[in-house]
């Protein structure tokens, strides 16, 4: 492929849509309104397997890997589904990877094309699979059998766009840690789900980011100095090699926020790339639906609210 992708295809009213559980297991009453939400957008939402599965040790996770794994497959690789949607997050989406056909989902995807996937959290480990290996780009969006999609309008809304073609196009901030004006493919996710899946990407050869790239970081209950240690590995291991910039989105229940983002100004400011703070992504309230593997701009004026924007 050359270049970076699209943003991912819109979805038609109508179209058949994929739901999964890559990680843990959604409660049932949520996945029942999340099913009739997609209805009312006028989609038709298909419930797979693992959404009600159980793993026959670990009550965390939504079924065996290779079950899990044969889900999130099936859904990429059926033409009748337009999209997939992950119904929840936890843990588990990286225990999967293993188990993914990367020759049959690239076949799939140069037959049929990309379409979109679609979650946040622990699924930043199948963003980021996706895009290093089959070069597409996903939707960034918080879980469609979740709270943070029923019960928060502003965050169902920027889904819904999205899935409709019309997603947002810029975001902001609320502070700048550092200026500038930087230019690349939008990557990362869950900061502490970047570091759990290190060693994936070092053993594909994948020790950076040779296109150049602004790296998003979120993360959610974790103590400060669990993200000390996430972005340390991640710095040590070549992760922020060629980052053009950084934007942070939600910290919910991480500690202070005071000190979390002086965390980010000690380790990060030294990259000398702009780092734009307070953004909409994540775990937070009103979390917004990105598209990861698209270019953008982050502008992050000294004294201004930072921008994020898609790229022209």
């Amino acid at each position: 492929m050359s270049g970076p992708p699209a943003v991912p295809p819109a979805v038609a009213p109508g179209s058949r849509v994929a739901l999964v559980a890559p990680a843990g297991p959604p409660p049932a009453d949520l996945v029942e309104r999340a099913v009739a939400l997609l209805a009312e957008w006028g989609l038709e939402p298909v419930v797979l397997p693992s959404v009600t599965a159980a793993h026959g040790r670990a009550s965390y996770l939504a079924g065996e890997d290779a079950a899990r794994a044969h889900d999130v497959q099936t859904a990429w690789c059926d033409p009748a589904y337009a999209a997939v949607l992950c119904v929840r997050g936890g843990y588990g989406s990286a225990r999967l990877l293993d188990h993914l056909d990367v020759a049959a989902m690239r076949t799939a995807t140069q037959e049929h094309g990309p379409k979109p996937l679609l979650g946040s959290s622990d699924v930043t480990a199948l963003h980021e699979w996706l895009r290093e290996r089959l070069g597409v780009a996903t939707w960034f969006a918080p879980m469609v059998a979740s709270v943070a999609v029923l019960d928060d309008p502003v965050a169902q809304d920027s889904l819904r766009r999205a899935l409709a073609g019309e997603p947002d196009t810029a975001l902001t901030g609320t502070d700048v840690v550092a200026p500038g004006d930087a230019r690349g493919v939008l990557v990362g996710g869950n900061l502490s789900l970047l570091a759990m899946t290190l060693s994936d990407r070092t053993r594909a050869g994948l020790t950076a980011h040779p296109a150049g790239a602004i790296a998003v970081l979120e993360d959610v209950n974790e103590a400060t100095y669990r993200l000390d240690g996430y972005l340390t590995s991640l710095l040590r291991a070549g992760w922020f090699e060629h980052v053009t910039g950084v934007v942070c989105g939600s910290w919910v229940g991480c500690g202070s926020e005071a000190e979390v983002r002086a965390l980010v100004a000690e380790l990060l400011g030294p990259l000398g790339v702009p780092v734009g703070w307070g953004f909409d992504l994540g775990h937070g309230p009103g979390a917004r639906t990105v598209a990861l593997g698209v270019p953008h701009r982050l502008v992050a004026d000294p004294g201004a609210t930072p921008r994020l924007e898609v790229a022209a």
